[in-house]
């Protein structure tokens, strides 16, 4: 319980104590007679002197006073905390009202340090057309391979009341280590501050982090349930992290959610500086819609249903969709090369269900180009999912959380454990997943991707991922027209 919180409960508890006390002693007052008459009464009928009644007269005095001087002492306590409270108030420039708000500016920042860890191994069981590398620089093709996806340390805090802060960075080794020169710190991914709880307002956000844009991009990594995000969501359709300014807001039920935000384009997330009279810019506007959510059961039944847009003032006048096979490396499979174009636009639709241990999420994107020669260009791209709690678990969603509305972290109804005489096997959760880019119109060709497998749950923070991937591209894509296969596993935790 709060400061704030607890004064006026304390409040609450001393007048009603008063109330009650009083009403004793008015009782005792107005029985007083009575009683006295029922004393002499009996004491007549034993003896003649009448020190009875005047040893309960007196007593009762005496009681009374001492009760009136304690509650003059509590009184007089509060008035001196009271006014001590408001000379604080003023002096810290913020005011009091009569409903219990107080000024929190002693209550300072609480921090929280955590971590993320991800190990991954992929193997290429059929390359089919892809070469093992690519190029005169033998980049990395259809080899397989072991990495830390990511391992992260970050920092979260809330403090004053209204206020919260993120600092995320990466110490993945190929961020610091082999940069052939060019990195000399590690990646900067959320590094913000926000402003809580604004009349009219909401949140308002400042610093580096997710642009409101696309449910599958705003849900945290450790809350999505594939290794990688769809083809035409990150890097391709979706911005990702950006320097800017967004503010969030929700209804008071939180089934309705509007959120928006201008950012600069594509900044470095290593070198986090531009130095340049062209900066770019990025604007974005995401509503979202629960015309189903089931309170009781903490939404185990809900309906999600959004819409987003992103206008992209490119800052080099350059755009490019390109896109790897649902791995963090290897090579493109489908790339657009560089178009020359000042700015595009992209449209999204955003539906998701969970209904009991079944969910499915989908979206659809389309992006018009606003190319410099040859006109304007269309580009579209989708995705559908589907997965199932083996164990009776659901998919957690939050109606109003750190990006808006998003999927939560999952949490078996029991850990991993073994001992003597028990045992648990955590949360199983089978999940597929087809996704779809469509470059036909800048000559590309399309790239068809399925993908299943399973993730198991050892606890809310730490699981086992399993994909399959199957991605299958069109003739015109970057090696022709291919089918492969690649198992990928995921060791993944945090803290």
């Amino acid at each position: 319980m709060d400061r704030r919180t607890w004064c006026r409960y304390r409040r609450r508890i001393f007048q009603a104590f008063r109330q009650f006390t009083l009403g004793c002693l008015a009782l005792s007052y107005s029985l007083s007679p009575l009683i006295a008459e029922d004393v002499e009464f009996s004491a007549n009928q034993e003896s003649e002197d009448p020190i009875v009644v005047t040893s309960f007269d007196q007593a009762s005095d005496s009681f009374t006073a001492d009760l009136a001087k304690r509650l003059a002492d509590v009184e007089k306590e509060l008035k001196r905390r009271d006014e001590a409270d408001k000379k604080s108030a003023k002096a810290g420039g913020e005011k009091k009202s009569d409903d219990g708000w107080q000024d929190m500016s002693t209550d300072k920042w609480t921090v929280k340090l955590g971590g993320h860890v991800q190990l991954d191994y992929i193997n290429w069981a059929n390359p089919g057309n892809v070469p093992a590398t690519v190029g005169s620089s033998k980049t990395p093709g259809s080899m397989d391979y072991f990495e830390f996806r990511r391992l992260r340390l970050v920092a979260d805090g809330t403090g004053y009341g209204v206020y919260d802060f993120r600092l995320q960075m990466t110490l993945e080794p190929e961020s610091i280590g082999e940069s052939s020169g060019s990195a000399t710190s590690p990646d900067v991914k959320d590094a913000y501050f926000s402003v809580n709880e604004i009349p009219w307002i909401g949140r308002f956000r400042i610093g580096n982090f997710f642009v409101p844009f696309s449910l599958e991009q705003v849900t945290n990594d450790t809350n999505n349930i594939f290794l990688e995000r769809s083809i035409p969501s990150q890097g391709v359709f979706a911005a990702d992290r950006e320097v800017g300014v967004a503010i969030y807001n929700a209804s008071d039920d939180q089934r309705f959610t509007w959120t928006t935000g201008a950012f600069f384009d594509s900044i470095s997330d290593t070198i986090k500086e531009r130095i340049d009279d062209n900066q770019g810019i990025r604007v974005s506007g995401r509503v979202t819609w629960l015309p189903y959510y089931d309170e009781p059961s903490n939404g185990r039944y809900l309906i999600h249903t959004g819409a987003g847009i992103l206008y992209t003032k490119d800052q080099d006048k350059s755009v490019r969709f390109r896109a790897r096979p649902q791995i963090r490396e290897g090579p493109r499979l489908i790339d657009s090369g560089a178009i020359s174009a000042d700015s595009y636009t992209t449209g999204n639709i955003e539906f998701a269900s969970v209904w009991g241990q079944a969910a499915v999420q989908s979206e659809a994107f389309l992006s018009n180009v606003n190319r410099t020669t040859g006109g304007a260009v269309n580009v579209y791209g989708a995705y559908a999912h589907l997965s199932y709690f083996l164990t009776g678990e659901n998919r957690v969603y939050e109606r109003f959380g750190q990006h808006g509305a998003q999927f939560g972290r999952n949490a078996p109804f029991n850990n991993v454990f073994a001992v003597d005489g028990g045992h648990s096997l955590g949360a199983w959760e089978a999940k597929a997943r087809w996704s779809y880019l469509d470059l036909n119109n800048v000559n590309q060709g399309t790239y068809n991707d399925l993908t299943v497998g399973f993730n198991w749950y050892w606890s809310d923070r730490t699981r086992v991922m399993f994909d399959w991937i199957h991605p299958v591209t069109s003739k015109q894509a970057s090696f022709g027209g291919t089918t492969s296969d690649i198992l990928a596993t995921r060791f993944d935790f945090n803290w």
